[in-house]
């Protein structure tokens, strides 16, 4: 399996595996929630981060992760892809390779906050509102730093 940058001609085959991912965690949105934010992905929020993807050996985009002004604005793993080890993969990749140190998580998704403090995150501020003003609490984390050697 392999992380590398993607193209426009991708952000389809990585918005179904937004929508199949989103489905799989986020159970406090609703259909008409999700529908309402497919395509504000596809058209404006893939274009607006730097966009890796990782791909398994026959090129199909299993998880990915999208940065911007050195915060991880979105990361997602197919359903059945998850619990591989691709979420930890491209969590390094964002913060070795392009320098993220911040992300927000949604509040009713435990399973990710505990995944990005498992990781060396920490919690530094909450918000009752999502980016789009709707009442889904967003917990914004930090990595930690590390200690002076």
């Amino acid at each position: 399996m392999t992380i590398r940058e993607t193209h426009p001609g991708e952000y389809e085959a990585i918005t179904q595996v937004w929508e199949a991912s989103v489905r799989a965690t986020h159970d406090f949105l609703s259909d008409a929630d999700i529908a309402a934010l497919r395509p504000s992905v596809l058209a404006e929020y893939l274009p607006a981060v730097m966009l890796r993807v990782h791909v398994d050996a026959q090129d199909r985009i299993r998880g990915f992760v999208g940065v911007a002004e050195g915060k991880i604005e979105m990361l997602f793993i197919a359903p059945e892809s998850r619990g591989q080890g691709i979420g930890r993969q491209l969590l390094d990749h964002a913060v070795t390779r392009l320098s993220a140190s911040l992300v927000d998580v949604n509040e009713q998704n435990p399973q990710a906050t505990g995944f990005y403090q498992a990781m060396g995150f920490e919690l530094i501020a909450r918000s009752p509102l999502d980016g789009q003003g709707k009442p889904f609490p967003l917990l914004h984390l930090r990595l930690k730093q590390s200690p002076p050697q």
